[in-house]
This record gives C-alpha cells, structure tokens and sequence, in this order.
C-alpha cells in the first residue's frame, strides 16, 4: 500500500509556507513542493499592510519579522488611496498597520519556523500531474536530479503563483481581465545630494516640488512614488498610459527619460549602491483575474493562484497569507475528522468574499489614477469627501481589510461577530497577556470574563477542541480597535474565536442568561463540531490566563 500523505501543498512561497505552518500546529505534517532549488532573490513584495499584520502577530510572527518585541501600532497620521492623501488623524482608532519587510524576508522567517514546526519542505520537486477521486489525489511530481514519481495525498492546496499548474490540471478557470495600456517602471537608485530632506525623508524634485515618502503622487501624465524602505536603496516607481512598446531590457536610462514625463521634471537617478538584489523592471499591463472556484473536491487554491490583481505585489500576498489560515484550520478539522459538515465549503465562501473586496479596490484605484480632465474632475470630487471622517473610515478599512466581515450564521449578531478579534489586555495579578499571544497555538479560544465563569463552564465539555481562558470582569481592557464597527460598543464578556482569530460569538452580558449560553453551544457546534465523546465536563482550574512565549 502506498502511503497516503495528508495534505500536500504546491509552492514553497510565503502562502504555501504559512499554511504548513497552520497544518503543523494542529497537527498534521504536511508536504510542500517547491519548483525553485532555493528560494527566490527576485524583489517583490515590500512589506505587509492591514489586518495581515495583525494576523501575523497572533501567530507570533510579527516579532520575528519586525526585529522587535513590541506589538504593532497602526499608523495614525496618512495613508493613500490612489495617490489621495487618507488623513487617518480623523479616526479614534486607525485600521492601517504596517510592516516593511521584503518578501525574501518573509519567507525566510516563515521556512525557518515550517522547519521547527517539522514541515516536509522539497525545494527541487515541481507538480506535473494531477488526477483525484473521491478518496485521493494523484500527483506527478518532477526533481530536478531525479526524474519524475508519484505521490498521493488526502487533499492537495496550489499556493503555486499566477500561473498555477494546481489550477490548470485541475480544470479551474481563471476569468478576469487583462490590461495592456499601463507601463510601470520600477528601480532601486541613488538620489542627488542633498535632494532628500533629512528631518521629514520627503524629496524636493526641482520643477516639481516636494514628493513625501510612500505618498503616490498622480499628475495627468502618470504616477510617481518615492520609497525609501529602511536598509535598501530608494525604490522609484513610474506608471504611465499608452506608451509605445520598449525595445531591449530595462535601463536607468528608461527609468530618467518616464520621471522626466511624469513629473515634468528632472530627476538625476543613479545606480544603486549595496549589496542587492536590486530591483530594476519593467511591467507591461496586468491582469485582475478570480478563479471560478477556489476548491475543486480534494484540490485547493490559495494565494495567486486563486485570485490576482493589476496592482500586483503586496496587497496579493496580504490577502494570500489570510487565505492559508483561513483554510488550514478547516482543512486539518476535515482531516482529524472532528469538522462540522459545510466547513471545508465555508473556505470558498469566506475567502471569494475578501478577494472580491480586493477586486473591487485594486479597479477603483486603478480608475482615479488614470490620465485625463474627467478623471481629474472626479478626484477634486472625492478630495472633497476625504475631509469626512466616515469617508476616511471606508476607505481605511477597504485598504486595510478590516471591513471584511464573515457570516457566522448568528442572527442579530454582536458588532464584533464576524470580525476579527479586537485588541485587548488581560490585567492579572501576576501581570499583563494580550489576546493575541492566546492565539499563537492556532486553537480555538474561549475567553470568558462573566461573573462566575458561566461561559467556561457551558463549554467545559469541549475542553479538548477548544483553549478556555478565563479572567476578573474587570481585568480586560481594550487597546486599539481594527474594526470599524467595535470602537463604541461596550468591552465584551464572552468571546469565542475560530483559529484563524475571527469572532464566532460574542456577549457583553456578565451575567448570560441559558438563552445565551445555548447559543453560545450552537456557535461552538456550528464551527467546532460536537463535544468529543471522550471529554468530560470538569470546572475550570484557573482565572488566571497562562503566559504564552511569542513564538508558541
């Protein structure tokens, strides 16, 4: 008999990797394949922005990747919406978090922690072939030293890219639409002496004015960003409408000749300096494409592979690192046979969601920032609208994510059912613990403060599926919210969170009444599946939640 593997995931990259590391905390040892020997030097992605970075440090990876101890703060002075400053200023608690780290940063951290996790990572092995039934997957894989074998799995995820082999073997469409009138220019350089103001990091381009770092700017003949990513050289980028077709590989010299139509101006680049890779690209056009379907029976996309947009880079891979936690949890429930039926499907669901609101907001943008009077007539109008905080909220939330809310089948919900977990400190008597260092085993959590632990107690029976964490009434309290709607309502005294850290159910009431509390059982048994008939209710222990070390 052939030995069956539980899950095995196509790419190696940072979506395939978070998922692996999701599969091996609860417990599974899945297989990545990796096309690349190495991991790839290419330049991509520049960092996390959003509700990812807040993920990121529930899984205690946000340490690892900043190179500090300190949790995330969201940026609280400006942000852009298709090169239109967003004042975040106006808002009492600000979505927009961020964490410059360069993809082949990210990756590395996440291989490092799929190999203490024992993740079974084959750089070399590219998926070839592919055929499922109703009990496996088949897959033909090629080494790049040793020729081609066969394996099976139980279920097979292609976090593989835009061009997925996962999804092309397995007959999944990938309608969209391609664009051709763009061209986007992008290069690591050296900037003129002097050129950058010191104090603020904002460049003066004589002719043009002053270009704040990170701030796209928009004239009517194209766009114009300046990025000077901490230990690298500035990162200029262009995009231009309807250039002719280019001859050769990208040059400086190209880069020079697009700022100087752009802007209107003169700007001196150089070549960098450092140690690379550096980045020097040209980019024809694009494509904003959603797979018709994001699971194919035992065959699932993440990442690129299921959803790409014009914009590229960063907000794909934000929204590919939520997909794999969204889906790991599902995945391995499915396996270790305690999932609830329609959980597997909810993966589809939830995620086409969230990549339809990305859909959405790479074509907005996309349409403000395009040449010509009527757009720019439309921009005075939206500049207008950007002085409202309630504006400023939307569209904060869009870029940040936070305004994706799940259906978690509860009628006349709390505000924060749905959403993912607010900010909150645990006061003890033995110190401090934020909700988010109780969420690193990628468990489902309890966190009860009602008078009397009558929460914990209704749930006391699930001990084994689900982590209970109980505490003083008044020993919560909130830090910053990243939710648009939490902000005003009351600290919450029940709250019941899926692994992936979204509510599934949540009370402000102290004293839950039994309507309540059975709906609190509903919830559990909705996403968690019933009790395990080896468990046994037993009181809970402790009021005192148990420190967990970030990297947990």
């Amino acid at each position: 008999m052939p030995v069956i593997t539980d899950v095995v995931i196509a790419g190696g990259g940072p979506n395939g990797l978070m998922l692996a590391c999701e599969l091996s905390l609860a417990g599974l040892r899945p297989t990545v394949l990796e096309r690349l020997p190495e991991p790839s030097a290419e330049p991509k992605a520049n960092g996390l922005l959003g509700q990812v970075v807040r993920m990121a440090d529930h899984r205690g990876l946000h340490e690892r990747l900043s190179g500090s101890s300190e949790p995330p703060v969201p940026n609280s002075a400006y942000f852009m919406f298709a090169a239109m400053s967003l004042d975040l200023g106006l808002l009492a608690d600000s979505p927009v978090y961020a964490l410059p780290v360069p993809q082949h940063r990210i990756v590395e951290v996440l291989t490092e922690r799929a190999t203490e996790l024992g993740v079974d990572l084959r750089r070399g092995h590219e998926l070839v072939g592919l055929s499922q039934d109703e009990d496996t997957v088949t897959l033909d894989v090629s080494h790049h030293a040793n020729g081609t074998y066969r394996m099976q799995a139980r279920y097979v995820v292609g976090a593989d890219g835009g061009h997925s082999a996962t999804r092309k073997l397995s007959g999944i469409g990938f309608p969209g639409i391609s664009y051709d009138r763009t061209t986007t220019r992008t290069a690591h350089v050296t900037l003129p002496e002097g050129w950058v103001d010191p104090a603020t990091g904002a460049l003066d381009v004589p002719g043009y004015g002053t270009v704040l770092p990170f701030a796209p700017h928009r004239t009517d003949r194209g766009g114009f960003t300046y990025a000077p990513l901490p230990g690298h050289p500035p990162l200029i980028n262009t995009l231009e409408w309807d250039q002719p077709q280019p001859d050769g590989p990208m040059s400086l010299d190209e880069l020079r000749a697009s700022i100087r139509r752009v802007l209107d101006a003169e700007l001196p680049v150089g070549p960098p300096t450092g140690d690379g890779p550096h980045v020097l690209r040209r980019l024809i056009g694009g494509n904003t494409r959603v797979a018709e379907r994001f699971r194919d029976g035992r065959v699932f996309l993440v990442g690129d592979a299921a959803h790409v947009y014009a914009s590229g880079g960063g907000p794909g891979l934000n929204l590919g690192l939520q997909d794999a936690v969204n889906l790991g949890w599902k995945l391995a429930a499915e396996i270790r046979g305690t999932a609830p039926a329609g959980l597997l499907d909810s993966y589809d669901t939830e995620r086409r969601q969230a990549a339809t609101r990305m859909v959405m907001n790479a074509q907005a943008q996309s349409a403000l920032l395009a040449p010509g009077s009527d757009v720019t007539a439309l921009r005075r109008l939206f500049t207008e609208l950007l002085g409202r905080r309630d504006t400023v909220q939307h569209l904060a939330d869009l870029v940040a994510g936070s305004d994706v809310r799940y259906d978690m089948g509860v009628s006349d919900a709390h505000p924060l059912t749905g959403r993912f977990a607010p900010d909150l400190t645990l006061r003890t008597a033995t110190g401090t613990v934020r909700l988010a260092e109780l969420t690193r085993t990628a468990r489902p959590l309890l966190l009860d403060l009602t008078d009397g632990a009558a929460a914990a107690r209704a749930l006391a029976d699930r001990h084994d599926r689900l982590d209970i964490v109980t505490a003083h009434p008044r020993s919560l309290t909130p830090a910053r919210s990243s939710t648009p709607a939490p902000s005003a309502a009351p600290t919450p005294a029940v709250l019941l969170l899926r692994p992936d850290c979204y509510v599934a159910w949540a009370s402000d009431s102290p004293h839950p009444g039994p309507d309540e509390l059975a709906a609190l059982r509903t919830a559990a048994h909705r996403w968690f599946g019933p009790p395990s008939p080896r468990a046994t209710a037993h009181p809970t222990a402790t009021r005192e939640p148990a420190r967990r070390p970030a990297t947990a």
